[in-house]
């Protein structure tokens, strides 16, 4: 009986309206995203230059393709970021958008950030919604296709992804550095100061905790009150101010604006409508007069296998629960999970390849082999490090040394801390594999004596 009343209540008519302007936003910032990209220089300093890659553990067959391969894949996914917004070719482009972007993601974990991930899941809930028609290119080919409505799931999805971003976001903030040390907003604000207006402020230890306090708040509440029709215009007036204040403050790119304006799903029809009316004065173009619902043969398909998606991104972040010792310090679980911005964290890595066979050793330069950004990201990462250590010893074979040992001194600050060895520098890392399984030679943050051994036996 739920079962069948969860089922009516998502297959319900609603306005088509707001998936279709979510249509158009995304669509539209995912284009100026990409041609930003472009006109950077990235492509080529991200994906073309470098020596080495790091790719996701079960995904090292993803590979660059080359200058003119990856502008290609750039080109692509910017025709198919364009097709979503004038909902052209819809399914096609909403497809080879998800699949061009996320492989580009692949690459090279060295380019993580939350917001890609984002944009890569919500891709993927744009190939299965009906989006594309009502006010799109698509239904002026076709103008049989044109809906008024669709099955409320298709909206509410939208909304039920942000909301699940940024909770998380808030719980991943509910930590002792943040709430009770500032950290690292402590360290991060003073270096603004120069900012007009709020500047002088920033290097108040009182600011930095009331930054904390209210991020962690406004993160785990923001989706209530954008779903309350009463409190949606403050609540939305608060996300406008809470993201121009970190595109201000945090060079973060496009994230702050990408959630500014996807954040408008919650609001109702009616502002939808209006906004789509206003595109509709500048194109000419008239909205059919009577209503028709989008029926949609495969809907409990769909259902079954958004579910299952909702799932797991409920229960993803939660898996750092499997691993031992304090997260932020071995990151294992710390991807996938909407933690933004939550930790100052350097490394300085040393590796040494040995020679069994004559005992000789050899000091990397890991310039030699690793970028800037590279080497920044793998100092701090025990995957990256396995993988460069596996780097090493594979070029170290091609080099003639028939089983070269690869260790490593690597130490850590981790939010205003003092450096600390991080991996056991003992261990022969050519010969350790990448699996989910914790990684036992990353020493415990809190342990001194094991610290201090590792230091006397190395």
């Amino acid at each position: 009986m739920a079962s069948q009343k969860l089922t009516s209540y998502l297959t319900a008519p609603v306005s088509a309206a707001p998936l279709a302007v979510f249509r158009i936003i995304f669509g539209g910032m995912m284009l100026a995203s990409i041609v930003r990209f472009m006109l950077k220089g990235w492509v080529t300093e991200l994906y073309v230059l470098p020596k080495v890659y790091f790719p996701y553990y079960g995904f090292e067959w993803v590979k660059p393709l080359g200058e003119t391969g990856m502008y290609a894949l750039f080109g692509l996914m910017a025709l198919s970021a364009l097709g979503i917004m004038l909902g052209l070719f819809y399914r096609w482009s909403a497809v080879l958008f998800f699949l061009s972007f996320t492989y580009v993601e692949l690459i090279d974990k060295t380019n993580y950030l939350n917001h890609y991930y984002f944009v890569s899941v919500v891709a993927f809930l744009m190939i299965l919604v009906p989006a594309q028609r009502h006010f799109s290119l698509d239904v002026l080919r076709k103008p049989h296709t044109w809906v008024s409505h669709v099955p409320r799931w298709a909206v509410l999805i939208f909304q039920l992804q942000l909301g699940l971003v940024y909770f998380y976001a808030g719980v991943a903030k509910l930590n002792p550095d943040w709430l009770l040390e500032a950290m690292p907003l402590r360290y991060w604000l003073p270096a603004h100061t120069h900012l007009p207006l709020i500047g002088p402020l920033l290097d108040k230890v009182w600011v930095a905790y009331l930054f904390c306090w209210f991020g962690a708040f406004y993160d785990l509440t923001i989706p209530f009150f954008l779903n309350w029709r009463k409190s949606r215009l403050l609540a939305y007036f608060t996300v406008v101010v809470f993201h121009v204040l970190t595109a201000v403050l945090f060079q973060i790119g496009m994230f702050p604006y990408i959630m500014m304006v996807s954040t408008l799903i919650f609001f109702s029809a009616g502002f939808h409508e209006k906004v789509l009316n206003w595109f509709r004065s500048i194109a000419n173009v008239r909205q059919p007069a009577f209503p028709k619902f989008a029926e949609l043969s495969a809907q409990p398909l769909l259902l079954n296998l958004l579910a299952l998606h909702f799932i797991l991104q409920v229960l993803v972040p939660w898996r750092f629960m499997l691993y031992p010792d304090k997260l932020f310090w071995t990151e294992q679980g710390y991807r996938f999970s909407w933690r933004v911005m939550l930790m100052e964290k350097t490394g300085t890595a040393f590796f040494y390849v040995r020679d069994p066979e004559t005992g000789g050793e050899t000091e990397i330069n890991n310039r030699d082999y690793l970028t800037v950004a590279q080497e920044k990201q793998m100092s701090t990462q025990p995957d990256m490090l396995l993988q460069f250590a596996h780097m090493l010893r594979d070029d170290f074979k091609r080099k003639g040394i028939s089983a070269p040992e690869v260790r490593t001194e690597t130490y850590i600050s981790m939010n205003g801390r003092g450096s600390r060895l991080f991996l056991d520098p003992n261990v022969n890392l050519a010969a350790e594999q990448e699996s989910f399984l914790p990684k036992t030679w990353i020493l415990p943050f809190n342990d001194d004596k094991l610290q201090q051994e590792a230091v006397g036996q190395k």
